[in-house]
Formats: C-alpha cells, structure tokens, sequence
C-alpha cells in the first residue's frame, strides 16, 4: 500500500455483495487522463464520464485526508477484479448534503451495479456526522438511471430542463 493508500485506509473501500468501491487514486487518475490502459480495467473502461472526472481531479487535484471519503471512487466488479465503473460524491458535504454521481460502462449494465454501489455510498453518507441528505441529478431521458435512484428508495424532488433531481434525507430509505 502507497502512503498516500496508507492516509486514507479508513475511508479506502466499501465492499458489498458483488463489488469493491474504492477511492480513486493518482495512478488511476493519471492512467485515464493519459489514455493509458491499464490490465484491471474492463475492455470498455473508462467511459466519457470518468474521463471528464479524472479531467477534473487532475485540475482540482485528488482530495486528501478528511476530505478524500467525499471524493470519487472506482467501481470494481469482485468476480474478475476489473474495474467496471465510477461512483462518488461531488465534494464534502454542503449544508449538510451530498452530492452523489455514478456510472457503469456499457459492458456491465443490467446487472445492477449501479444500484449496489449507489446504494453502499448512500448508506457511507449516512455515517458521517452533519450529513442529512444526500441528491442526485439524473438527465429525465436516462431511464435506467433515474430507475437506480428510483430502486434505492430516493424521493423525486424536481424537474430543471433535462434534469430532474431524488434525495433521500435519512439512512431509513435503506
């Protein structure tokens, strides 16, 4: 483990069912926005929104200490150690909510990741102090999106053009 792993163990990995979410890190990071492969991701990873993310954190830089459980997180499929997709909240908490974003890649939609690991960050929000909500804004179009909001238990809250937005204000939607 890298000391930059080291620092942020406690908030590493979430494990669930069929997957590993875990915090993005720079080797990741930088992989993606340089365009090189590396053997654990999926043939169809990254997708054009982790790479607009990774983008973004190369900008930003990757968020450290207490702030890195509010950052971005890759998806890893447990069966085959790939990584499959994107999961994380947009920043720490702001008046008491996050912010919470995600995607699979193509290859690995249907199965229900998204769900699980949605659900796995929904219910880590939960245990930070302060938090009292968490939202996320979907494109009204994206069926299957709004549908893993929808599974989790998420409140459809509003309508603004193409997006609309859920929310779940306590850990008892799960």
């Amino acid at each position: 483990m890298s000391l930059d792993q080291q620092e942020r163990a406690p908030f590493a990995e979430l494990t669930t069912e069929r997957l590993v979410v875990s915090l993005v890190d720079t080797r990741h990071d930088s992989s993606i926005v340089e365009g090189r492969r590396l053997p654990s991701w999926a043939p169809d990873f990254p997708a054009p929104g982790d790479l607009e993310i990774a983008a973004m954190l190369r900008r930003s830089g990757l968020p450290q200490g207490a702030d890195a459980s509010f950052g971005s997180r890759l998806v890893i499929e447990r069966a085959t150690g790939l990584i499959v997709g994107g999961v994380g909240f947009l920043g720490p908490p702001t008046h008491g909510r996050l912010e919470i974003g995600y995607g699979i890649v193509p290859s690995r939609q249907r199965r229900g990741y998204a769900t699980e690991a949605v659900l796995a960050m929904v219910a880590f929000a939960f245990t930070f102090p302060g938090v009292t909500g968490v939202f996320a804004d979907a494109e009204a179009e994206n069926v299957a999106s709004v549908g893993v909001l929808e599974r989790i238990g998420m409140s459809y809250q509003f309508r603004d053009g193409a997006l609309v937005r859920y929310a779940a204000a306590s850990p008892r939607i799960l």
